[in-house]
């Protein structure tokens, strides 16, 4: 006999048997669908593997910046961590190390963590196995000839990923990195409103008894030279809050 539901509208729809398992099949695939987007794609999600994001102590922030070597944003940053004696980690893209293999001895020479973030910066999670292996695989190795040292930690562009993504970094050595705090400086928001994104999330990381993953960007994926003045102002911003207090600027391989 038909099934009755009741709509929003309050008006009555009448389903067959047939028609009821339809919509029950059709509802378990946008869950089965918005699970999966939720796990390649949120940055707490560790649906598809241990991922590191930060540490219990809300004591302890993580600059992290993406999308670099950039000679217009990547030596002010050393400058300005050097003068406060702070540490950041700097997810590389394989293709500006190559153009600019200076830049990433500098960070090596100045005792930051440097992490791989592919070659060309492509949606890993919708990449073929050999293509996922030949981004990270490329790129460590550039980093690698340039520092003699080597790299154990992968962030995914765009923080998408999947089983695959997270098992062939495993198997080159490399934990995948995401964050818990976004700084949204790839928009040209500024300098203050990048801070108030940042404030936010140490507040919400604070009340959940963790430290601070921040994700920054000192370069772009496709833009060379590429105008990160925000995100220069703003990291000036935290070093000089937290100059002398408790908080401590930390690379994320003290978590992992």
């Amino acid at each position: 006999m038909p099934l009755l539901f009741v709509i929003p509208e309050g008006n009555l729809l009448y389903v067959t048997p047939t028609e009821s398992l339809a919509l029950a099949a059709a509802s378990l695939s946008a869950t089965a669908a918005a699970t999966l987007a939720y796990a390649a794609l949120s940055p707490g999600s560790e649906l598809f593997g241990p991922t590191l994001i930060a540490g219990n102590d809300p004591n302890e922030i993580a600059l992290t910046y993406d999308d670099g070597p950039n000679p217009a944003a990547t030596p002010q940053l050393l400058e300005m961590l050097a003068r406060y004696n702070a540490r950041a980690t700097f997810f590389i893209i394989g293709e500006h190390a190559r153009r600019y293999p200076d830049l990433v001895r500098a960070l090596h020479h100045a005792g930051h963590l440097l992490g791989n973030h592919t070659m060309k910066h492509p949606w890993l999670a919708w990449q073929p196995g050999h293509v996922i292996r030949e981004e990270l695989a490329g790129c460590s190795k550039l980093i690698e000839d340039l520092t003699g040292e080597p790299v154990r930690f992968m962030r995914p562009p765009h923080g998408a990923r999947r089983p695959a993504v997270m098992r062939i970094a495993k198997l080159l050595g490399m934990q995948t990195v995401q964050w818990n705090i976004m700084g949204f400086d790839w928009r040209p928001i500024g300098a203050e409103a990048i801070l108030e994104h940042i404030d936010k999330g140490l507040r919400r990381a604070g009340r959940r008894r963790r430290g601070g993953n921040i994700l920054l960007h000192d370069g772009h994926q496709t833009v060379l030279e590429a105008n990160r003045a925000g995100t220069i102002s703003s990291t000036a911003a935290l070093l000089e809050r937290y100059e002398g207090t408790s908080t401590r600027f930390v690379t994320v391989d003290a978590w992992g």
